[in-house]
């Protein structure tokens, strides 16, 4: 089944559309996009894109909303996160899969080998992740954009990789290497039960902005990391080799590539490491 949306099924999956796009893509056509997105005169979109994508509004939430970039960056009010300290969280709504990473620290997405080194920019961080466990969460467009810490612990520096803005919907991964082309940051995350954990956060079509809350630092479990602007994401988490045991249920609902809908907060799986305490 292919979900990704008809219009981006018609920029990866066409002659026309391929043109489209790269001309799109030259031309930082973002750039205005951004503007307007930002403006009042967005505004009107608000109640097109939540009827379109399910997200249930009221006439006055529709209306206390100034520009279409404050409709996407909204809260959500009724977030649940398990505080139980061993259990495995998600960082954020949308669907989940999971990949082995393999001896050569590489892991297989549709079709597409990504190398950790690629994917991070830089070489130091892969041998620490033969055959651990590649997370990757992939947001809607009817999702909440924020994300949360996993644990608590130390944050690290954040490091921006420029880069393209590709969907990463289903067409488009299946055409591009999207999750090392597109823009993204990642950091790494010192946690107390999962050991250290790489989390790479991939910007998304045209106008996908990475929104972190700081740079370094303490962090707690549940607390907001950061969040994306105007458009669905991907989140990606490297863990190493025996660290998590996902859930029985989770994992019975992922095999052959397929997805899991989960939500920020819930229990996803469990530690399988040392506690470090500090």
């Amino acid at each position: 089944m292919n979900k990704s949306a008809p219009s981006v099924r018609f920029l990866y999956g066409t002659a026309p559309g391929r043109a489209l796009l790269s001309l799109t893509l030259r031309t930082r056509a973002d750039r205005v996009a951004v503007r307007f997105l930002h403006s009042p005169l967005s505004r009107p979109m608000v109640g097109w894109y939540a009827k379109r994508h399910g997200v249930p509004l009221t006439p006055e939430e529709k209306k206390g909303y100034g520009s279409f970039r404050d409709f996407f960056a909204r809260q959500n009010p009724a977030a649940a996160v398990d505080q139980d300290p061993r259990h495995l969280i998600s960082p954020c709504d949308g669907w989940l899969s999971v990949y082995p990473i393999r001896s050569d620290s590489s892991f297989h997405i549709k079709g597409f080998t990504y190398r950790i080194q690629d994917l991070l920019g830089e070489a130091s961080l892969s041998r620490r992740y033969y055959g651990g466990t590649c997370l990757i969460f992939r947001l809607e467009a009817s999702d909440y954009h924020h994300y949360c810490y996993i644990d608590n612990g130390f944050q690290g520096e954040n490091h921006f990789i420029p880069g393209a803005l590709h969907s990463v919907q289903d067409a488009a991964c299946a055409a591009f290497p999207v999750y090392t082309l597109n823009r993204r940051m990642w950091t790494l995350l010192t946690t107390e039960h999962f050991g250290p954990v790489v989390q790479t956060e991939v910007g998304a079509l045209v106008v996908g902005g990475i929104v972190p809350v700081r740079s370094g630092g303490r962090m707690r479990k549940g607390a907001e990391m950061g969040r994306f602007e105007l458009a669905g994401s991907t989140i990606v988490q490297l863990f190493e080799k025996d660290r998590i045991q996902l859930l029985p249920q989770v994992l019975g609902r992922l095999t052959g590539g397929r997805e899991m809908r989960v939500r920020l907060g819930m229990w996803i799986g469990e530690s399988a490491g040392e506690v470090i305490h500090g």
